[in-house]
């Protein structure tokens, strides 16, 4: 029996169809998916965020996942207040749940519903003189490493938090990562980051929890919230540590740098993805010339000069 085969039938014993064996009826349609995801390898974030989803719908709905109808759940997806990337990830949980459910004997409620679209808006980086700013903030040292790793690693949140001491090659001056879908990638390392690394851990965790969390490292809202009070203390309207991210992403296209390589250091699964980042680069030249024709124009006005040489 090939490799891929027993997996298979691996996971056909561990999640079995709804209301099969007198054990399974114990557990719920949640919790076989958890089990299911879990046997797929799914990341624990993808896990918690779905699970978190599929729990909100349940409140919203007055009832079970397996209860839920599919009004319920496009008023679900349809609440004013969601942002549109949101109400895109929310779809793709719910979506891959009651398939699973439909395969297994329950109803898929999400079977014709259709995909929302996305916003694909452009990158709102923080300005050079705000990162300085940022980095001139009086702040615990954990803090500015954390700030460090997002704006000169292009790190996002749940990666910072999962750092450790054993992640960094201090002579290769490389640093290994572990983003979205568990994918790991050996990034170099900024020159502030190599002395960053000096000061921190050789071993465990860099942002270790706190005594709720003992051997478990920072969670990942920690991160932003952390990142996020800095800011704040920088007079940075708006600031997030994604923004940061968004700042790496930026100098990288706006300084030359290839879009094949910007996106091995951003870690995009699409090249789409990464291409975005030149819409801020465009915007930002566009800026730049129309100051200089304004100027111009205000010139001419002012001198009363009749058209020149063309």
């Amino acid at each position: 029996m090939s490799a891929a085969r027993h997996h298979h039938r691996h996971l056909a014993l561990v999640v079995p169809a709804a209301g099969s064996g007198d054990d399974d009826g114990e557990l719920s349609a949640l919790e076989r998916w958890e089990l299911y995801m879990r046997g797929a390898g799914r990341s624990n974030r993808t896990i918690n965020e779905t699970l978190g989803v599929l729990r909100r719908l349940e409140k919203f709905a007055g009832v079970g996942v397996e209860s839920v109808r599919p009004l319920d759940i496009a008023r679900f997806l349809g609440r004013p207040n969601l942002k549109p990337n949101s109400r895109a990830a929310y779809y793709g949980y719910i979506h891959s749940f009651y398939r699973w459910l439909g395969q297994n004997g329950g109803t898929n409620a999400a079977a014709q519903l259709p995909r929302p679209k996305a916003s694909k808006g452009v990158p709102r980086p923080i300005t050079d003189e705000q990162l300085q700013n940022l980095l001139a903030v009086r702040m615990h040292h954990r803090t500015r490493v954390m700030i460090l790793l997002a704006a000169f690693a292009g790190l996002r949140v749940h990666e910072i938090a999962k750092i450790r001491g054993e992640d960094v090659d201090p002579q290769a001056r490389t640093l290994r990562v572990t983003g979205k879908g568990n994918v790991t990638a050996i990034l170099p390392l900024h020159p502030l980051l190599v002395e960053a690394a000096e000061t921190m851990p050789r071993r465990g965790w860099w942002f270790p929890g706190n005594a709720r969390r003992r051997g478990q490292p920072i969670r990942p809202r920690g991160v932003a919230d952390i990142i996020g009070q800095a800011m704040d203390r920088a007079g940075i309207p708006g600031g997030t540590a994604h923004r940061l991210r968004h700042w790496y992403g930026t100098k990288l296209v706006s300084d030359g740098t290839d879009l094949r390589t910007a996106q091995t250091l951003l870690r995009h699964a699409n090249l789409n993805t990464t291409a975005i980042y030149t819409q801020v680069s465009d915007a930002r030249r566009t800026e730049a010339i129309n100051r200089l024709a304004a100027g111009g124009a205000r010139a001419q006005h002012d001198d009363g000069a009749a058209d020149g040489p063309r």
